[in-house]
């Protein structure tokens, strides 16, 4: 007779960061109630959010954009540059759907954004994405910071020089900031999905990006990515 010492996966931690306590107790039913994951923490404030991701580094913050003493963006900011908060990923989850906040998030960290009208089943699957340690970068968020990376003439670097990187790598920089997934990129370049995830990791090493979403970033601004170049083009406003 074999016996499983395999011991269940701990669950995934998390945390909300969301003023209204009403949208916050529906978030923490849902969540506890979800086999895998799990509530290690609320806040009512931007600041309170920082003060949490420190003290019990979740593997995710569910973080809304609107919050008293310190808005999302910056409390997503601190979380992600402090080094007693590394490896905590925040996913940015609002009711306000406006290009400003997509590329805002993006650029101080986030790992992601989801709308508040998202079901219960996509905001779970958003958790285990992020989590994971991959970006939810839907073609809409890719969409929106093409629009936001034109509306800004002369944007701060995020990640700088791409010199040190090869030109395999950047030619999958390249589709990586046109939205494609793994496997899209795979079948493009005409690689393995485990080559094109080696490439990556070799990407988010040298230009000290902390996910998929700021490769996204990397490719607009080094100039390697235009929007005639991609797949969604943005209509003037």
């Amino acid at each position: 007779m074999t016996i499983d010492s395999s011991s269940p996966s701990p669950p995934i931690r998390v945390v909300l960061a969301e003023d209204q306590v009403l949208i916050r107790d529906s978030l923490k039913v849902l969540i506890d109630a979800t086999p895998g994951l799990a509530t290690v923490g609320e806040a009512g404030t931007g600041a309170e959010a920082v003060l949490l991701a420190r003290r019990r580094r979740p593997d995710v913050v569910l973080m809304d954009v609107r919050m008293p003493d310190m808005d999302g963006i910056e409390a997503t900011r601190r979380i992600c540059a402090d080094p007693d908060s590394a490896g905590v990923r925040v996913l940015i989850l609002t009711t306000f759907d406006l290009d400003e906040y997509v590329y805002a998030s993006l650029r101080a960290g986030a790992s992601g954004f989801l709308l508040k009208s998202a079901t219960a089943a996509e905001l779970l699957a958003a958790i285990h994405i992020v989590a994971s340690g991959e970006a939810l970068l839907a073609p809409t968020v890719t969409r929106r910071l093409i629009a936001e990376f034109l509306q800004r003439p002369h944007p701060a670097p995020l990640v700088r020089d791409l010199n040190d990187i090869t030109q395999r790598e950047r030619e999958v920089l390249t589709l990586i900031g046109k939205g494609m997934s793994n496997s899209e990129i795979a079948e493009h370049l005409h690689l393995t999905v485990g080559t094109v995830k080696t490439h990556i990791g070799r990407l988010l090493a040298k230009l000290h990006a902390r996910d998929r979403a700021q490769l996204v970033i990397a490719a607009y601004e080094g100039g390697l990515v235009t929007v005639p170049d991609g797949p969604h083009r943005c209509r003037p406003r």
